[in-house]
């Protein structure tokens, strides 16, 4: 362990020098792209700072060091907006926007010009960023406008983005607003990773971009390199600005990046050149854009135009149209993905939309293919509007030749064989399959994470390193893991490997409930578990069950019991359960009640919590969980009283709507006390 060292003048000054080259540094190579030393020289630098904060304990909150390295979140943490992040109006036409800039002159009553900017709209994810005395205090998503999540931590791996504002003129408070997004360069390579690691594609940069984000490890954000572009103001104290453009210079000037290709203009008539001219330049762009934003550049007379109910009056979006293209389909194949999800998916003769060369495209389920009448060797309309993953459009009817053939859905797992079951009323479809290597990785996480079989050491890590070396091809496996195995790979010494091995041996001893969760069923979570564990005594119980017989449980409907009825009637999978019990598996039933246990006062009813309660949730779930009752997160007409807390939300408005009987926690608590 490295001593620490005692704090100088001399090496204070150092650390603040290294932060403030290093970060110049960082603009000129993530915001300028036009780096001044090589990496390796950055890298030393680096190396250096990290080392003096070891030594010293003295660390700047702007240091790059703080970028990386926080542990993870168990949950994002809910940010309300001091001003709301509207969501602005469309325009599809230069009509529609000469007609745009008409609104404004009659509210305003005049026959000026009017002063707009113009700028190119970021297909990527809205994010607020709050800078308290120059230093970045929070991150937040936009959510539904009012009420974002906190994925603070998750931006600071974002390099593009400054952790302390230098500079003259620097607001007391000022909230920042812009889009994160992902190159498309970028975002192919992440799909291609994805694919060989057998986890499913984005389907566009935005949803990277919007998962990349919401990473509750923000070292997996850090891994995937993503942008910012800052365009808009929120809340700030004692920031001058006269207009838009105003802002965006004072942006570049505090090196934060901004759009690309942003012009100013008087007049609508010229608006409309430089939205031609970014449509133009719309395939050059390395990044996916959608369409172009026009402002209102004088902030005084954006505050005069206000707003309207769910966007402002001053600005508007105009959207491009989308790309389309003309091709036939060679082949439709039925794609498994990491949850089991079957998909059918379209092998396209290859043809060029909007400068991308597209040769497959998802059909997303056979309702879509029964609705559009999609048919293999079918000629098809192919539309890629703004998604790199494009859908079919229609089917060109009169260009069938008679040799067209229908695709329907598989009556077995195209990968394994195990039996499928029909999930969303019917329109999509599922493997159940316990073997199935399409799933084998997430099968494994799943079965190993702290709610099922908590097997310490056996994180997402873990499992893809054993899992690419082919030590571990399913959960099964799990249990012939030796140490030896472990102590050739990377990551693993003497202690770590004992120390796994002890943990896998010591999960063979679990309870039914917390087993049948790490099974992985289709509908059956950590709840469902405890009612099956309740109602039958030992696992075999479940074997070979009817869907009327589990249906007898009272808070188990028609689709969970199918579900659970169809995956204890396939033979593999019981083979493999069998298999489990031979190689030690032993289950405590602490849950199973054998009618001789008093009634509890909330047998059989379900609760909705709403609004602000006086206890956290969960504690309140738990309450309700041990008398018995049950805590749904929708109001329905099954449900049988929504508990109701300060400021309840819409669902107080459902279940009044419904005729569901809301009370008060009071009322709640009275209740259970009888």
């Amino acid at each position: 362990m490295m001593k620490m060292s005692k704090l100088t003048n001399e090496s204070k000054k150092k650390i603040e020098d290294l932060v403030k080259k290093l970060n110049h540094h960082c603009y000129q190579y993530y915001v300028l792209d036009s780096p001044e030393i090589s990496d390796s020289e950055y890298d030393g630098l680096y190396r250096n700072l990290k080392q003096l904060e070891e030594r010293t304990g003295y660390v700047l909150p702007a240091s790059p060091t703080q970028r990386v390295g926080a542990p993870p979140l168990d949950k994002f943490e809910k940010v309300r907006h001091t001003e709301p992040m509207l969501s602005l109006d469309n325009a599809f036409s230069h009509d529609e926007i000469k007609e745009f800039d008409k609104r404004l002159k009659r509210f305003l009553k005049s026959d000026d010009d009017i002063e707009y900017t113009v700028e190119p709209k970021y297909d990527g994810l809205a994010i607020e960023l709050t800078y308290k005395h120059g230093l970045l205090k929070r991150a937040s998503t936009r959510g539904d406008g009012n009420e974002g999540e906190d994925v603070t931590l998750n931006i600071k791996t974002i390099q593009e983005i400054p952790l302390y504002i230098e500079g003259q003129h620097i607001p007391n408070e000022i909230d920042i607003r812009g889009e994160i997004y992902m190159d498309m360069n970028e975002f192919e390579a992440l799909n291609r990773e994805r694919q060989i690691q057998g986890e499913a594609s984005f389907a566009n940069p935005r949803n990277a971009a919007a998962g990349s984000v919401r990473q509750l490890d923000s070292s997996i954000t850090a891994k995937r390199r993503m942008h910012l572009a800052c365009y808009g103001i929120g809340a700030s104290q004692n920031a001058n600005f006269n207009s838009q453009w105003e802002f965006v210079n004072w942006l570049k000037q505090h090196r934060f990046p901004v759009p690309v290709h942003m012009g100013l203009t008087n007049g609508i008539t010229n608006v409309i050149e430089l939205v031609t001219d970014i449509e133009n330049k719309r395939s050059t762009f390395s990044f996916e854009a959608d369409g172009v934003v026009i402002k209102v550049n004088d902030f005084d007379l954006q505050h005069a135009l206000g707003m309207k109910t769910r966007e402002p009056r001053w600005a508007i979006a105009y959207k491009f149209p989308a790309h389309k293209g003309v091709t036939r389909i060679k082949d439709i194949i039925a794609s498994v993905g990491r949850t089991g999800t079957i998909t059918p998916v379209a092998f396209l003769e290859p043809v060029s939309i909007g400068g991308v060369t597209v040769s497959r495209s998802t059909l997303h389920n056979w309702d879509e293919i029964e609705r559009k009448d999609i048919r293999i060797h079918d000629t098809v309309v192919v539309e890629r509007a703004g998604d790199v993953i494009p859908h079919i459009l229609s089917v060109v009817k009169d260009k069938r030749t008679g040799h067209e053939k229908q695709f329907t859905p598989p009556a077995k797992c195209p990968v394994c064989g195990s039996s499928v079951e029909k999930v969303d009323g019917g329109v999509a479809f599922r493997c159940i399959g316990l073997n199935c290597k399409a799933q084998a990785q997430e099968h494994i996480k799943h079965y190993a994470s702290r709610s099922a079989m908590d097997i310490e050491g056996l994180g997402n890590k873990n499992v893809e390193l054993l899992f690419s070396t082919g030590l571990v091809s399913h959960f099964v496996d799990i249990y012939s893991l030796r140490k030896e195995d472990l102590l050739k790979l990377p990551r693993f010494a003497d202690k770590s490997a004992r120390n796994l091995v002890d943990a896998i041996e010591k999960s063979k001893k679990t309870t039914l409930s917390r087993f049948l969760y790490s099974l992985g069923i289709p509908h059956v979570g950590e709840y469902a578990a405890r009612l099956l564990a309740k109602h039958f005594r030992e696992i075999e119980d479940l074997f070979y069950l009817e869907p009327d017989t589990v249906m007898e449980i009272k808070q188990i409907g028609e689709k969970i019991a199918d579900s659970i009825a169809q995956f204890f009637n396939d033979q593999t999978n019981l083979e493999t359960l069998r298999a489990l019990r031979r190689m030690g598996l032993k289950l405590s039933n602490p849950d199973y009640d054998d009618k001789s246990i008093q009634h509890k006062p909330l047998d059989g009813l379900t609760f909705v919590l709403t609004g602000t309660l006086p206890e956290p949730r969960k504690k309140i779930e738990t309450y309700i969980d041990s008398l018995g009752g049950h805590v749904s997160g929708s109001v329905s007409r099954k449900t049988d009283f929504v508990v109701t807390g300060e400021s309840p939300g819409s669902k107080f408005n459902k279940a009044r709507s419904l005729g569901v009987k809301t009370i008060s926690y009071e009322e709640f608590t009275k209740m259970t006390e009888q």
